[in-house]
């Protein structure tokens, strides 16, 4: 008994000597920076604001020029006559979730639907600054803000509910949260959605922070994309609003052919040769 005593005295002793046990870190995460970026800098708070007051400038221009659309591809027919409308992306668009990326990067997890739909139920998005400053404007001037997201229809309650909390126009009797599988074609492209819209509606401005948000064209290779984009780049600015967002996209899945099958490894290589690096000294 003796010596199982003095054993564990040495034990303590030595722990004592040791110090306190390192916190284990995280495993390395691409999105760390991105994350950071998005939730702590006032970088990004200025380029959200600077987007949104663009939006504000060119909503007016849009509502003064009846010929004006922001869906060359889904507009048609006599839509001069309709009443305006304006598209917002939720997600890094209207809606800051930096909070799922953040917990991505600290706790080593990869996006999954069963963690992200646990974070649009705790509904503690917050808005990206100016978007509801933007979508008050918007409706002052009777112009019906859509919200349409890739958010499923199983997680439209919880985001209502978010949105509301905040005071997001949420347009009355329409429906203006269109959510993906909400009807059988709403999938993750987003055409289907906006000719739902412009049939009863004059769309002025598209607002978000993926090319997806603009143009089913952000499924293609890098080749494809930048196809699609040389065609539309006149709208940018104008009918259509970037809000920037470094953390993921189809810019990022392009780099892998948007096979979300290959390992993180292979995806971190398939971007990485991509790259165009310098030469070096």
């Amino acid at each position: 008994m003796i010596g199982m005593r003095g054993g564990v005295a040495a034990f303590a002793v030595l722990m004592l000597l040791a110090g306190p046990v390192a916190a284990q870190e995280p495993p390395a995460n691409d999105g760390l920076n991105a994350a950071l970026w998005l939730q702590r800098s006032v970088e990004f708070k200025g380029t959200a604001l600077t987007a949104y007051a663009l939006a504000t400038i060119r909503l007016d221009q849009a509502l003064a020029d009846g010929r004006w659309t922001a869906a060359p591809g889904e507009q048609t027919g006599a839509y001069e006559t309709l009443p305006p409308a304006v598209i917002l992306d939720l997600d890094e668009t209207a809606l800051d979730n930096s909070g799922y990326q953040s917990w991505l990067v600290s706790s080593g997890n990869a996006f999954s639907p069963k963690t992200w739909t646990a974070f649009v139920n705790s509904q503690t998005s917050t808005p990206v600054p100016g978007a509801l400053e933007f979508c008050k404007y918007a409706e002052s001037k009777g112009v019906k803000v859509f919200y349409v997201s890739n958010r499923t229809a199983e997680e439209e309650p919880s985001t209502r509910l978010n949105m509301e909390k905040y005071g997001f126009p949420m347009g009355g009797n329409v429906d203006t949260v269109l959510t993906s599988r909400e009807k059988p074609d709403w999938g993750s492209a987003k055409s289907t959605r906006r000719a739902h819209i412009a049939k009863d509606y004059r769309i002025l401005l598209n607002i978000g922070d993926n090319f997806g948000d603009f143009t089913d064209a952000f499924r293609g290779s890098e080749a494809d994309r930048l196809k699609a984009y040389e065609e539309n780049k006149a709208r940018f600015g104008k009918e259509w609003i970037v809000i920037a967002n470094p953390a993921y996209g189809s810019f990022e899945s392009a780099a892998f052919g948007h096979d979300f099958k290959k390992s993180e490894a292979e995806k971190r290589k398939a971007k990485r040769d991509v790259l165009q690096p310098w030469t070096g000294p």
